[in-house]
C-alpha cells in the first residue's frame, strides 16, 4: 500500500460547544484526504491536508458533466471511548460500482478504508459523544480535467470530508412526511439510479421543492415507464410492513443499493420475519392502508439509521400510517442497528470495525 502523507493544521478550529445544535453537514473538521489520478500514473500522492478549498479550472468536466461520484458513512464513539466504523468495506464497494457506471477508474477499496481510519484517528477529537450524534464522512471522486468536452476524465481526485453530525432529519426519530412524485422520474433501469453519483441528485431537486412547498419532508419516487411500482425515497431505501410480510422494492437498476437496506434486510430475517424484495404498486400500499393492512413504513439510510414513515401522500390520497407513530418494527431496527453503531449490543454479524 501507499504510504499516505500528513500535514497537520496550524490552525485548529474550535469545536462544537453544544452538541444539541450540530445539525447535519454544515460544520467540517480540521482535515482532508486528497489522492490524484493521472492517465499513465494511476492513482497516487494521498494525503491527509488541513480543510480547505480546492483549487479547479472552471473547465473542469466535473463541473460540467457530472463525472462525480460519492459515499456516505459514519464512525461512531461508544460509551467506553471506542471509535467504530460500520460496514466500510460495503461502502469502499459500493463506490466501486458507482466508478465503474461512470468511466472512473477503481480504487483499491482495502487503501481507500485505510485512508478513511487513518484520516477519521487524526480527526478523533471531533467525533461527538452525545447520544445520537456521529462523526459523517463523505469519500467522493471528481473529475478535474480542463476540458470541455464529453469524454471521460484522464485527471480526477479523489477526496475525504468529515462532518459532527446530529439527526438528519430535524424530526429525530418521529414519523416523517413523505410526498409520492408523479410527474417528474429520477431513474430507469439502464441509467445511474443504482450508482451513488451527483447527477441523481439534481435530477430529485424540482419534485424536492414542490413536497417541502407542501410541508412534506422527502419525495417518494415511481419507476421512470409505468409511473405505478415504489423505488426509493430521496435519501433513503424504504420497506411497507403489509399484514406478516416486510416488503421493500427489489434492486432492478434503478434504484440504490443501501448498506442499510441490505442490512436491516438481514437483522429482520435473523429474527425469523418474513421480508420480501419485490416490486410493489403505490396502488397496492394504497389498498393496504385503506382496508387496514398497512401496519408500518419506513425508510433506510446511513444519515436517519430508520426513519418511520408516519404520512404517505399520493395525489389526493393522504396515508396516515400507524396513527402517526413509530411502529414496533421501526423501533426495534432502529435500537438494534444503532445499538451496533454505537457499541451498545454485540456485534454478532462483524459489521464493525474499530478505528485504532
Amino acid at each position: 500500500m501507499q504510504e499516505i502523507r500528513l500535514e497537520l493544521t496550524k490552525n485548529p478550529k474550535q469545536k462544537p460547544t453544544d452538541e444539541s445544535k450540530l445539525g447535519f453537514g454544515s460544520i467540517f473538521t480540521d482535515h482532508m484526504f486528497l489522492m490524484n489520478y493521472d492517465e499513465g500514473q494511476g492513482w497516487h500522492d494521498p494525503r491527509i491536508v488541513p480543510f480547505g478549498d480546492i483549487c479547479l479550472s472552471p473547465a473542469a468536466m466535473c463541473l460540467h458533466y457530472g463525472q462525480a461520484v460519492f459515499e456516505g458513512m459514519k464512525a461512531y464513539r461508544t460509551a467506553e471511548g471506542k471509535i467504530l466504523l460500520f460496514r466500510p468495506d460495503r461502502n469502499m464497494a459500493r463506490l466501486n460500482v458507482s466508478n465503474e457506471r461512470l468511466c472512473i477508474p477503481k480504487i483499491d477499496e482495502a487503501f481507500a478504508q485505510k485512508a478513511i481510519e487513518t484520516l477519521v484517528s487524526v480527526e478523533k477529537d471531533w467525533i461527538p459523544t452525545a447520544e445520537g450524534t456521529s462523526l459523517y464522512i463523505r469519500p467522493f471522486i471528481i473529475a478535474v480535467d480542463p476540458h470541455v468536452g464529453v469524454h471521460p476524465a484522464k485527471h480526477l481526485m479523489f477526496l475525504v470530508i468529515c462532518s459532527p453530525v446530529g439527526a438528519y432529519y430535524p424530526e429525530g426519530l418521529d414519523p416523517v412526511k413523505i410526498y409520492v412524485e408523479s410527474q417528474y422520474v429520477r431513474a430507469v433501469r439502464g441509467g445511474m439510479g443504482y450508482a451513488k453519483t451527483a447527477g441523481n441528485y439534481a435530477a430529485s431537486l424540482k419534485a424536492q421543492d414542490e413536497a417541502e412547498k407542501q410541508d412534506y419532508t422527502q419525495v417518494l419516487w415511481l419507476d421512470g415507464v409505468e409511473r405505478k411500482y415504489i423505488e426509493e425515497v430521496g435519501t433513503m431505501n424504504v420497506f411497507f410492513v403489509i399484514g406478516d410480510e416486510i416488503i421493500t422494492p427489489a434492486l432492478q437498476g434503478s434504484i440504490l443499493p443501501g448498506v442499510t437496506r441490505m442490512s436491516a434486510i438481514d437483522i429482520l430475517k435473523s429474527w425469523g420475519m418474513k421480508v420480501t424484495e419485490r416490486p410493489i404498486s403505490i396502488q397496492e400500499v394504497s389498498d393496504a392502508a385503506k382496508d387496514g393492512r398497512l401496519k408500518e413504513a419506513f425508510g433506510t439510510g446511513t444519515a436517519a439509521v430508520i426513519s418511520p414513515i408516519g404520512h404517505l401522500k399520493w395525489e389526493d390520497h393522504v396515508m396516515v400510517i400507524n396513527n402517526g407513530k413509530i411502529g414496533e418494527i421501526s423501533q426495534r431496527l432502529y435500537d438494534t442497528l444503532t445499538g451496533i453503531q454505537w457499541g451498545k449490543l454485540p456485534d454478532t454479524m462483524g459489521w464493525t470495525v474499530e478505528v485504532k
